[in-house]
């Protein structure tokens, strides 16, 4: 991947992360039923892609990560 949609995805990952962790830190309302998608789950899903994305751009700007 180029540095451009790195930036792109990682950007997309903490957009998506933020937005899960809001959503998860709602009260729930019993009135309304249960809540039918896991915001916390897909809010570590999101971020552990942005880790992965963070590494990667790293990587890219020349810092040895492995072996």
């Amino acid at each position: 991947m180029t540095l451009t949609t790195t930036l792109i995805a990682a950007l997309g990952f903490l957009t998506a992360t933020v937005f899960c962790g809001w959503r998860g830190a709602q009260p729930s309302n019993p009135a309304k039923g249960p809540r039918m998608i896991p915001w916390r789950p897909m809010m570590m899903v999101s971020a552990f892609g942005l880790l992965m994305m963070l590494v990667h751009l790293a990587n890219l700007m020349g810092v040895q990560t492995g072996r």
